[in-house]
């Protein structure tokens, strides 16, 4: 395991707060296009953090399905771990890491369930064996081997073939409603650089200005 006595240089390439639009959604996008344009693999996988009901955190890599200035869709099974978790506790973060890039981007909000119609749209745009996957998966819940989780898979592709698929009621969206936005690259010598966009959201759910600072590594 050579990796762990590695110390890569992270180079001297800088990020300064007048680097950055006033706009961290914007910001992200800009970000994000330079990591296709970058071919890094799947540059839209992120790890979502959440919290179950027992206060145990959980992780896992997640697709980014949709950015707007609303937030960052994505979309999963409601009754799968994650899911449980979010009925529960709406507070989440997000972290995508480009890391051949020295790049990183830290999100800390609050996930929504979106409207039927949202998750239906995205649904349909899926691929038809996705979309049966979302039918013959019962995420998150124990199964006796991979044959078994074949035979369901094929089952469910047996039911649908030539049919359109309808999206399960069990399965839908989330929009990550952003309150905090780090903007992360590294630095030589671990001073890396870190700028931060923060905000507020009310009772209402109307959310404040984005205020921008800098913090140490």
């Amino acid at each position: 395991m050579d990796s762990l006595n590695r110390h890569e240089d992270y180079g001297q390439e800088a990020l300064d707060e007048t680097h950055l639009g006033a706009n961290p959604i914007e910001q992200f996008k800009l970000w994000l296009r330079e990591a296709e344009a970058a071919e890094i693999f799947e540059p839209n996988a992120f790890v979502l953090g959440t919290i179950d009901a027992a206060g145990q955190p959980t992780s896992r890599t997640v697709l980014l399905k949709g950015l707007d200035e609303d937030g960052f869709f994505f979309a999963t099974n409601y009754l799968s771990r994650k899911g449980s978790a979010l009925e529960t506790n709406r507070k989440v973060s997000a972290v995508f890491g480009w890391y051949s890039m020295y790049r990183q981007v830290l999100i800390e909000g609050i996930a929504h369930q979106v409207a039927g119609q949202e998750s239906d749209d995205y649904f349909t745009s899926r691929p038809h064996e996705s979309q049966v996957a979302a039918w013959s998966s019962h995420q998150s819940a124990p199964i006796e081997n991979r044959a078994a989780l074949d035979a369901q898979f094929d089952a469910a592709l047996a039911k649908f073939e030539g049919a359109d698929v309808p999206r399960p009621d069990y399965w839908g969206g989330y929009r990550i409603v952003p309150t905090r936005i780090e903007f992360w690259k590294g630095r030589s010598n671990r001073m890396h650089d870190r700028i931060v966009f923060e905000r507020t959201i009310n009772a209402s759910g109307i959310c404040g200005e984005w205020i921008i600072g800098r913090i140490q590594p």
